[in-house]
């Protein structure tokens, strides 16, 4: 198959063309900050601490379902003169990264494109969609799942009645936007899985053997993403990360089922 013709630029030029890729993301990813900053009064009354509340869609389904969580008890302080200001960029950078991601992993797309041959780009058709759509599913898992848990556990949680819970509200902010990145992150294994095989590294039948260790690596990592230490809420990720290598596996042997179909007899 021809090749492109940017396959034959040096090193170099490729390297500019990733800037320049690069600093289209970041500009965008920073406009949207701007905007999230301008908001920032809705973006921490409504978003950021809206699973304290209990109108959050959270507790009201669990409320339904006759499982109500317990009324928090909290209160927000800054303990630096900088803090609220500093946190409030922070929150609003992390609100235009998530925004922004689709059009960060397009970018990056369009960098790898040209130097893949036909089959390859047929293969990848969809991709941005695809780890778009896993990144805001684990973002929406970590926020109206995992969030809700944990402020619940920390704020009930009482070593002696006569400890008051003051949370400093970069601690707050920090909580959440980690939660929420790392379980959209870790959203991508499938895409993650589907590439090795591509690249021959995993395989179904291999990805079948080592079930019984993802199953524990799961735990395990549910453990760690978690910082309540509580076991409902490391399973409450730990069983999506397995669903998710259950996926992985589907999608493998899929590919190996389509790519078997086209091999010459």
């Amino acid at each position: 198959m021809p090749l492109d013709q940017e396959r034959h630029l040096p090193f170099w030029a490729h390297l500019e063309e990733l800037r320049w890729h690069l600093w289209r993301s970041v500009i965008v990813i920073f406009l949207l900050a701007g905007i999230a900053f301008w908001q920032i009064d809705w973006l921490v009354g409504s978003v950021l601490l809206g699973p304290l509340r209990g109108d959050f869609p959270t507790a009201s389904l669990l409320c339904k379902l006759g499982h109500c969580l317990p009324p928090l008890s909290i209160r927000l302080q800054a303990t630096h003169p900088s803090e609220q200001f500093v946190k409030a960029m922070v929150l609003a950078l992390a609100a235009g990264l998530v925004v922004g991601f689709p059009y960060l992993i397009w970018e990056l797309w369009r960098f790898v494109r040209p130097g893949l041959y036909r089959h390859e780009r047929k293969a990848l058709k969809g991709i941005v969609g695809y780890i778009s759509l896993l990144f805001f599913a684990g973002i929406a898992f970590g926020y109206f799942v995992l969030t809700p848990f944990m402020m619940h556990f920390f704020a009930s949680f009482r070593i002696a009645g006569e400890v008051e819970n003051i949370w400093r509200i970069g601690d707050v902010i920090g909580l959440v936007v980690q939660t929420c990145l790392a379980v959209g992150l870790v959203f991508q294994l499938p895409v993650l899985v589907w590439a090795l095989s591509r690249a021959g590294i995993a395989t179904a039948r291999g990805l079948r053997k080592g079930r019984r260790y993802a199953v524990a690596a799961a735990v395990i990592l549910g453990g760690i993403l978690t910082p309540s230490p509580d076991v409902l809420s490391q399973l409450l990720l730990a069983v999506p990360l397995w669903g998710l290598y259950e996926m992985s596996i589907f999608i493998v042997a899929l590919t190996e089922r389509r790519r078997h179909s086209y091999l010459p007899l």
